[in-house]
């Protein structure tokens, strides 16, 4: 949206996501205005509403690196271990709630408490996302911290089936929400041609949070308590969270003016961008299934408690590798054709690798070969969106594509719960997921079909 001779249609649907990367709005120090502005100024005086008015701090181009952007990347991994992080350990809560404290309850019922998590994290993604185009971060993530350590305090005094799910399943989860969508959404602004690595160093905080939860969890309550595991986990993630605080900085001037409600429907007038909804979300159907039941699948085999709990954190050290391995790769080969390759990988990884594993050796590969392949889903979301969207809209966009896969968040441990306990058991479930990973990839590819033509070696 650079202000250029020639026109989007010349350029073509990749040349115009590249220009997208660019912030085409008043210049604080120059003051010159380009003619999107222009346009904007004159709706305003024939009484039209106009999008949510920004200024670019400092220069309109992205720096692209620079110590103050890596400084958001720093408060980002902060943001990431603290969320995702958190987010990655339910199949050690799943195990511990399912031989603990509510074993009166059914894997089903319980279940309930992850899904909430997810839920919650993407289901206030728009309203999230939107606060953030108009206001700004600052506001978001200081409340969101407080309210994801609140709950984790409140969870280490909840001993009861609903007490579990306020604290841990909504009131929590709520301030991962806003920390992380505003973490997520302000890398855009920083990085452009490095974007796919800026998202995977971040997503790598995710990595490392989902090793070092599930291990000091397990082993804090069984030395010291349920209790205190998680007012420790609370500590630390209170501690990240003021580094989170202190660096992520927006490079917008917000001017608060009111937006148009037209604007709230604009993205589903875009083929391409419904279509990338739509994969967006059954791909969760088929990433969440084996995060929350590698553990519960490996106990049925015949694993030990220990190593089933320690096989969350070998799926986030090989995530790790995943994601920012995806991050790099896919500023070469394309975001798009990086995250498609990957999770058409994890799929079939699911149905040919995941439903015969029998023994420790095969479920320990399959957990790390999944990890690896399935970090692009955390490390690529954004920039797929940011790749096909209006800089001054990401957030917005942002959140709805975390909205559209809380759905699939919400109802898969559910469903999963529910085909455990038919006649399909575990193969059932194997089958469903490995299923809607490829499901969901293959709408994906179509969106990037809409974009660039049928031309597969673009990079994209």
């Amino acid at each position: 949206m650079a202000a250029q001779d020639s026109s989007p249609a010349d350029l073509g649907p990749a040349a115009t996501a590249e220009k997208n990367d660019r912030c085409t709005y008043t210049d604080r120090e120059t003051g010159n205005e380009d003619p999107l502005a222009q346009t904007a100024e004159s709706e305003k005086e024939i009484g039209v509403s106009t999008d949510n008015e920004t200024s670019i701090d400092e220069t309109d181009k992205i720096p692209d690196g620079g110590a103050a952007a890596w400084l958001v990347i720093l408060g980002a991994w902060c943001a990431s271990f603290c969320a995702y992080g958190w987010i990655n350990t339910v199949g050690t809560f799943q195990v511990y709630y399912e031989t603990g404290p509510l074993r009166d309850y059914s894997s089903s019922e319980i279940s309930w408490i992850p899904s909430l998590q997810i839920f919650f994290m993407s289901f206030l993604g728009p309203i999230i996302g939107r606060i953030y185009d108009r206001y700004g971060l600052r506001i978001l993530v200081i409340v969101g911290s407080f309210m994801h350590v609140f709950g984790l305090m409140m969870a280490s005094l909840s001993s009861e089936y609903y007490q579990l799910l306020l604290s841990q399943g909504v009131c929590s989860a709520i301030g991962v929400a806003a920390v992380f969508i505003c973490a997520i959404t302000v890398i855009s602004e920083w990085f452009s041609t490095r974007r796919g690595l800026a998202f995977g160093v971040m997503a790598t905080g995710a990595s490392v949070g989902g090793v070092v939860f599930p291990i000091m969890i397990s082993n804090m309550i069984r030395t010291v308590g349920y209790g205190w595991a998680m007012r420790t986990a609370a500590f630390v993630i209170l501690v990240l969270l003021i580094i989170t605080n202190l660096t992520l900085r927006s490079r917008r001037v917000r001017t608060h003016t009111k937006l148009p409600r037209s604007s709230l429907i604009k993205p589903f007038h875009e083929i391409a961008f419904v279509v990338l909804l739509a994969g967006l979300f059954l791909v969760p159907f088929g990433l969440y299934v084996p995060v929350t039941y590698i553990p519960s699948v490996a106990l049925g085999a015949g694993l030990e408690t220990e190593m089933a709990q320690n096989l969350v954190a070998i799926y986030n050290a090989s995530s790790l590798v995943g994601r920012l391995g995806s991050g790099y790769i896919s500023d070469k080969l394309g975001k798009y054709n990086s995250f498609i390759v990957a999770c058409y990988m994890s799929g079939t990884l699911i149905l040919a690798m995941w439903i015969p594993a029998h023994g420790l050796p095969v479920t320990v590969t399959f957990t790390v070969l999944f990890g690896i392949f399935s970090g692009a889903y955390i490390s690529l979301m954004a920039a797929l969106v940011a790749q096909i969207s209006p800089p001054e809209e990401l957030g917005y966009r942002n959140g709805l594509t975390f909205f559209v896969s809380a759905i699939g968040g919400l109802i898969t441990s559910p469903i999963a719960g529910a085909i455990l306990e038919g006649p399909g058991s575990w193969v059932g479930l194997k089958v469903f997921a490995g299923v809607m990973m490829i499901s969901g990839t293959s709408a994906i590819l179509a969106a990037r079909i809409l974009k660039t033509g049928p031309n597969l070696r673009a990079v994209f």
